[in-house]
């Protein structure tokens, strides 16, 4: 019994002490302070190349496609930023179709949506999920995408250099992405 009313003691004086607890200074600033974003809004072609590595089951399906491990890829790239006005990374959230194996005679699409970063040097980061359309077997596969790059800007226009890794229990992809991409305007 004293244990339980010391328990109940302790927890009724922790409450009252943490309920008269102000914030610090910088807590209220930061919680205060309204962030002022401006948005942009780009897109472009892309094309590129695909490497798939290993004896996997995503090889067997284009081997018996009649593809090999070495895939052109053809597309477009939607983009849209958050750009703090302060200053700071931009944040960017990316939807880019495209079409493999056209050398190959063939139509393999692929969807991928991607979120990450890009800093003020260009280098930029992001990641999420794919979608590949084979057919066959299985004729959606998913994957987890992962993406590195330096985007170059020249006057209003962004050219991207792109390394993606795709991850799949199916089998992996290695691409090289490229392209350009002209900005729709900035809205504050």
């Amino acid at each position: 019994m004293f244990t339980r009313n010391l328990v109940v003691f302790a927890l009724a004086v922790a409450i009252s002490l943490i309920a008269q607890i102000s914030p610090a200074k910088a807590q209220v600033s930061a919680y205060n302070e309204t962030a002022v974003l401006a948005q942009r809004n780009l897109g472009g072609p892309r094309l590129g190349i695909t490497y798939v590595p290993g004896d996997n089951e995503l090889f067997n399906e284009l081997k018996n496609k009649e593809m090999d491990r070495m895939l052109s890829q053809f597309g477009w790239h939607f983009e849209y930023q958050v750009i703090p006005d302060g200053g700071g990374p931009q944040f960017v959230v990316q939807f880019v179709p495209l079409v493999a194996g056209v050398e190959y005679g063939k139509l393999v699409p692929s969807a991928t949506l991607a979120m990450g970063v890009r800093f003020s040097g260009g280098i930029e980061f992001g990641l999420g999920p794919n979608l590949l359309v084979t057919g066959g077997d299985k004729a959606v596969r998913t994957s987890l995408i992962m993406g590195i790059g330096k985007s170059f800007n020249y006057g209003g226009v962004s050219i991207p250099l792109n390394l993606v890794f795709a991850k799949s229990p199916e089998g992996n992809r290695i691409s090289f992405i490229l392209g350009y991409a002209i900005s729709k305007g900035v809205r504050r």
